[in-house]
């Protein structure tokens, strides 16, 4: 173990309600467990979820720390019992199940996976949350395989352009919607086969257009509502349907006899409660499938902008406002 201060600064949630609730605070400087490391943070990510814990809708889980942030990067400074002493000093991206905002986090070992080569702090800490996230629901859940075609809501979030990216690499064509003609382009810049602005269009008729009448294979969901039922029209038969989210409400009204003539199939899931045992092994498999590509030069998430620490009100407000297009993080 390194030496390390007996205290640092983090960014606490002072009570539910907007980005000004988020404030700096002095706080006693971790210690990790067993199948632990203590990371010094470099740079943290800015996610939803982060926005949700903020106004007081999405608490942690049992356990995690009660600082907003799920992913970070930085230099690994202390080990836990028993851990492995060759990570000291390892340039390290990894997801948590909170605690990210802060000069010090503690995350599990399995979840830590090594900064890409040709990758800043900046661009490692927008990694974590947004690939797992994709990769699982995406590529394990969704089940899609090259050739494919996706649709992808909130093409210019991290998750959108995540999304694409990866899509890139593993040749699936990607549709995505988008809330101005603006993002649209920004959506096709990143290599989007088609950019919807749902402001102006139908997104059901452009990818019945798209293709061909045939429909998406695979619809990966992060608004919820009365989206539902428009992403299974959107659905190719045997077609799969991925919910992550529900910022339009978390009911939909589903024709079931539909769902069965066509054998659709509708799946979901959440991230941040899920074992370290399942983050760990899905960590692995994104480092032995992933990783090299992106050693290789294969992509790079899309960032939009850096604020200090201490400004992480002021990238709420960015992210809340929608005007930001690929990856906020904190630096530190």
């Amino acid at each position: 173990m390194t030496s390390l201060p007996a205290s640092m600064t983090a960014i606490v949630i002072r009570e539910p309600g907007g980005p000004e609730v988020l404030v700096p605070e002095t706080r006693p400087v971790p210690q990790p467990g067993p199948d632990e490391v203590l990371i010094r943070v470099a740079a943290a990510g800015v996610n939803r979820p982060d926005v949700l814990q903020r106004m007081g809708f999405y608490p942690p889980p049992p356990g995690a720390s009660d600082l907003p942030g799920l992913e970070v990067a930085g230099t690994v400074a202390a080990i836990g019992p028993g851990g492995d002493p060759e990570l000291l000093g390892q340039a390290v991206c990894a997801l948590v199940a909170g605690g990210g905002y802060a000069e010090y986090c503690v995350a599990p070992a399995g979840s830590c996976l090594p900064v890409p080569a040709g990758f800043s702090m900046e661009e490692a800490a927008a990694l974590p949350e947004t690939v797992f996230t994709v990769w699982h629901n995406l590529f394990e859940r969704g089940w899609v395989k090259d050739g494919e075609t996706v649709l992808v809501h909130g093409g210019t979030s991290g998750i959108g352009t995540t999304a694409i990216g990866l899509c890139k690499l593993f040749d699936i064509r990607i549709a995505v919607t988008c809330g101005s003609a603006d993002k649209c382009a920004a959506a096709r810049a990143l290599g989007a086969d088609l950019a919807i602005d749902y402001s102006t269009e139908d997104y059901v008729e452009a990818v019945k257009a798209f293709t061909d009448g045939k429909g998406v294979d695979v619809v990966l969901d992060m608004v919820g509502g009365d989206y539902v039922p428009r992403n299974l029209a959107c659905l190719a038969d045997d077609g799969r349907h991925v919910s992550i989210a529900f910022q339009r409400g978390a009911t939909a009204q589903v024709d079931i006899s539909s769902l069965m003539r066509r054998r659709q199939t509708m799946t979901g899931s959440t991230l941040r409660a899920r074992s370290v045992s399942f983050k760990a092994a899905l960590a692995d498999e994104i480092h032995r499938t992933l990783w090299p590509q992106l050693a290789e030069g294969g992509w790079k998430p899309a960032m939009d902008r850096r604020f200090p620490l201490a400004e992480a009100a002021a990238a709420h407000a960015r992210m809340q406002a929608g005007e930001h297009v690929g990856k906020i993080v904190l630096t530190v």
